[in-house]
This record gives structure tokens, sequence and C-alpha cells, in this order.
């Protein structure tokens, strides 16, 4: 088997062996088949796709090509969520304590932001002592003990698959649907869990742009989850504005206290609480997404969710009493305030703009070894739909930085006034499974 052989086969719209797969990443783990060559079969996938078959075939490569985390010392269905990534997207910070309050285990790995897309491990680390690395044992026995644990995501989980990212990321092969959906499935099942609810964010925010795409890529990890015997729900969801008002780290934290107070903005709870119910549903606590719902919704309201979530801190590490006084969260030097230059409506904030704009005034990184200023962060006082007269806030910067142009000059020209009120936004676009 020849590598010069598999890129031709490939080139030319061939279909590859489970075999020639794993000759392909196997060879290329081991260094036996160059950079060079690996960029020439990623193009030709980008141009000619897989089909079900070999994008499940690459999937199990990826697994086997490292560590595969045996859970099964955890006592019931093991349910995971994993979101595509977007901008205020704190999700997870409300969905692990509302669905281990059914008593489903969440064994969670979790990664951190880069780019304009945050990330969950680094939000939590803005709670003073939470922990976010612990041993297998300690990982293991809070699941049982508590339903829910988090961890950063272990240095050889799908090695192949880190590989190949950084490879696709030089050579204009990130956007592939195959390569995208192989590289989410495969550490997803790589960490063990028995279901998955995709969150596939779709938007100016999103890796994906369009409706079309989404659903493509909703479809192919749904596939992908039946072949490996993984039950699989993808849920598409709006990711044209920021998700909440939040933008940041500490304060993304604020805000999902806030929905689990019962206060929080609508499209997060939202969104929140569909994946949830997704999730209950999975774990077999309920027959359906309806009951489901109403259930989680009642468990919010009642005030279950917050100490759930007072629990994980604690169990963490953290602080619990920020839940109760969440000032005890960093808190930025300067708070710069955005104003209309126009009245009218918000028709539009691209999602993308503001953060990268958060990134600028250190909430996120432009490499992975940057460091993150937890207090950093943007405040949406006006999302899509909301009138603004001429000079009144539409967003606040909160920084350390003295310097800011750039980022202020970004939310000024992601927001899009008209005279125009917008049709009302649309949080959930359709569930896959």
């Amino acid at each position: 088997m020849r590598m010069y052989d598999l890129i031709m086969k490939k080139r030319n719209g061939g279909v590859l062996s489970k075999e020639e797969i794993n000759f392909i990443v196997k060879g290329y783990v081991e260094g036996s088949i160059p950079d060079y060559q690996v960029s020439a079969f990623l193009m030709a996938v980008y141009f000619k796709g897989m089909n079900k078959e070999e994008t499940s075939n690459l999937t199990w490569a990826f697994i086997h090509s490292g560590d595969i985390i045996d859970l099964s010392p955890i006592q019931g269905i093991k349910v995971d969520k994993h979101s595509t990534g977007g901008v205020g997207d704190k999700i997870s910070l409300i969905v692990i304590p509302l669905v281990a309050s059914l008593g489903i285990p969440i064994a969670k790995m979790s990664g951190r932001g880069l780019g304009h897309t945050g990330g969950t491990i680094d939000k939590l680390e803005s709670i003073k002592g939470f922990r976010t690395q612990m041993d297998i044992d300690e990982f293991i026995h809070n699941v049982n003990t508590y339903k829910m644990a988090i961890v950063g995501q272990t240095a050889n989980l799908t090695p192949a698959d880190k590989k190949i990212y950084a490879l696709r990321d030089v050579t204009a092969t990130v956007d592939s649907i195959p390569l995208i959906a192989s590289s989410i499935m495969s550490k997803k099942i790589a960490a063990g869990s028995d279901a998955i609810v995709l969150d596939v964010k779709v938007g100016s925010g999103a890796f994906m742009k369009n409706l079309e795409d989404a659903r493509e890529l909703a479809q192919t990890m749904v596939d992908i989850g039946k072949s490996l015997n993984r039950r699989v729900v993808a849920v598409i969801t709006n990711m044209d504005q920021p998700l909440g008002h939040e933008v940041g780290n500490a304060n993304e934290v604020k805000e999902a206290i806030e929905v689990l107070k019962n206060n929080g903005a609508e499209d997060e709870k939202t969104v929140a609480l569909t994946i949830a119910s997704y999730m209950a549903v999975l774990g077999g606590a309920y027959n359906n997404f309806e009951e489901a719902y109403m259930n989680l919704e009642r468990k919010i309201e009642t005030g279950e969710a917050l100490e759930k979530f007072k629990e994980f801190i604690r169990i963490q590490g953290g602080d619990e009493e920020v839940a109760e006084n969440p000032e005890k969260l960093p808190e930025a030097k300067y708070h710069i305030e955005i104003k209309a230059q126009s009245e009218g409506y918000v028709n539009e904030i691209n999602a993308e703009m503001i953060g990268n704009a958060a990134m600028l005034l250190g909430a996120g990184r432009k490499t992975k070894e940057d460091q993150i200023d937890y207090s950093a962060g943007i405040s949406l006082v006006k999302k899509i739909g909301n009138k603004v007269m001429t000079g009144e806030t539409i967003a606040i910067l909160h920084t350390n930085k003295k310097e800011i142009k750039e980022a202020m000059d970004l939310v000024r020209d992601a927001y899009k006034i008209s005279e125009n009120q917008p049709a009302k936004v649309k949080y959930i676009y359709d569930v896959i499974m």
C-alpha cells in the first residue's frame, strides 16, 4: 500500500476502504507519511468529499490513535453535549447541573477558547479555586456521587485528529464537512459517553454560516454516532448574534447564574432547556422532549438547579458563594460604553466581530499560549429587535487594557441599526436524530 496511490484514488473520486484510511492515519501519527502527502490527501477530501462509511472509518481511526476513556465504572447512561462553537455560549454551565439534578451522569471533557469562540474550561476557571484537572479516580467518584464532573481534555485523546487539524489549519482544508464531523465525533466518542447531544451553531458567529451546511454537518455527525453505536441528537441553533447578553468569562458565569435563578435572557434559557431536555430523554429520565422540558423548567423555578450548580462548584474546589454573590468574580478596571450612532432598531449584531473584539480586550486567545483575562468581556445592552435612540448605550466593554480602539471599532461595526423592525429571532432551527 502506497500513500501516493491513495492520494490519487481519492483525487479521482474513489472510495477508500477502512484499511486504507487506517494506513493513512497510523502512518501520519507514526511519522512514516510526511506532511506534504497528508496535505495533498486532505485537499483531495476537501474537493471530492467522503461517503458515510469513509467518514465513519476516519472517525474510528482517530478514536483508536490514542487513549479511549473507560467510563464503565460510572453507573447509568453517560450523556455528553458538544457545541460546534459560538460567541457568548455558556450553555454547558447551565446544562451540567440541570441534567445532573435528574440523576443522569455527566462526565464531561471540555476545551479552552481560541480565536473568537470561548471555552467552557476558561469560564469555569474564572471562579476562584475551581479545578479543571483531576485524576480518573476522582473524576469517576464525583460522577458516581454527584452525577457531574468536568475536566480539560487529556493530551493523548485522539492525537491523530490534533495533528491533522493543525495541518488543516494551514492548508485551507478546515471547512470540509467529513473532516469537521470526524474531528468532533472522535473526541466525543473517545471521551467515553454513551449518548451525545450536539449543539450545531449556524450564523455569523459560527463555523457554519448557512442552514444548509449546518444541516449537512449535523446529519453527518448523527450518522457517525449511529455507525459507532452511540445515540446522538443534533440541535441546530442560532448564532447570528451572541447568545445572551454577556461575552467573556467571569461575566458569562454571572449570566449563567442568572438563568439558573430564572432571570436569564430568553434565547439563552430556551437553548439551554432544549439541549438539556434531549439529554434527559437520551439519559432515560423522561420518555419525550415536552415532558423533559416542562420538568427541567420547574427545576430552575424551584431553585433546585441553582443548588446543584453550587454543589458543582464546591466539589471541584471552587468558591460556591459566587452563585449568591457574583461580585466575588473577577472585575475589570475599565468599563467603556459604546453609543448608538443613529436611531432605529437593531437589525444585526455580527457575532464573530463581537467575539474578536472580546479577544482583543483580553477575554480570548489569538494563540494557544496567550493568557486569558477572566474579567475582560462585553455586555450587549441591546440585541436584535431592540429599539435604540441616538446616543443610547448599546454595549459596554470591560477590560484592563488602555488601548482598545480596535475593539471599540469592531463592536460599533458589528451593530447594524435600521428604521425597520426585524422579525423575531428564531432560537432553534431544527433537530436531527
